[in-house]
């Protein structure tokens, strides 16, 4: 699967409800996404809406041959219901040299396996907790995310390099950027006593309350 330079691809294995969800929300979010599950049925029901779609029993040794593996951001490891197949396909993302390798658990021995087989982050949701996911591995400045409705949500990030050492008042984030600054955590401590003069530091986040139409613009 080749892509643009600025497009972020990833590789989702397993398409039951979390890796589906996950599938369609890191599309939702400008990226290229392949989807791999050894249903027939799951993989062309979800073909028309992600960048490919592929068969593929990862229990087979040579499996992952021809996924290209190497040029993805990131690979998502859904299939709890076949612990080998959950180990080779991390296996075999690590050993591409995949960069983040996120892994869906079911228990304390399945989450203990695959930290010891190199997985970077591991879950435990369902569908819910994958659209979160899916939301923060493409938006990597994210710390949290919180939908308050259909279109407000509630944000955590991380202060961008470009703001530190300016305040509020000097950057306008709400008239430039659309953002609402709720609060800020500074050395771990969250405080909604915003002085608009104070300039960010570095290592500072703030809690920003956005409509979900210029999201878009925080993603660098």
């Amino acid at each position: 699967m080749k892509k643009q330079e600025s497009t972020k691809s990833y590789a989702v294995f397993g398409l039951g409800e979390f890796g589906r969800s996950i599938a369609q929300e890191l599309m939702a979010a400008d990226a290229e996404v392949m989807a791999i599950d050894k249903d027939e049925d799951l993989v062309s029901d979800i073909a028309p809406h992600v960048t490919m779609a592929v068969q593929v029993d990862a229990t087979e040794l040579h499996a992952f041959d021809s996924l290209g593996l190497s040029n993805m951001d990131g690979v998502i490891v859904t299939m709890t219901s076949c612990l080998e197949a959950s180990i080779m396909a991390i296996m075999a993302a690590k050993e591409a040299g995949v960069p983040f390798v996120l892994a869906k658990s079911r228990n304390a021995t399945m989450t203990e396996i695959f930290k010891r087989i190199g997985a970077d982050k591991i879950v435990t949701p369902e569908r819910d907790g994958g659209i979160r996911e899916a939301r923060n591995i493409v938006n990597g400045n994210f710390i949290d995310f919180f939908e308050l409705s259909k279109r407000v949500r509630l944000i955590e990030i991380s202060v961008k390099e470009a703001w530190v050492g300016k305040s509020l008042k000097e950057l306008s984030l709400r008239q430039k950027h659309n953002l609402n600054v709720a609060a800020l955590r500074r050395d771990g401590e969250l405080t909604t006593d915003l002085d608009p003069d104070m300039p960010f530091l570095s290592g500072d986040s703030v809690l920003v309350i956005i409509d979900k139409k210029y999201i878009r613009e925080l993603i660098s």
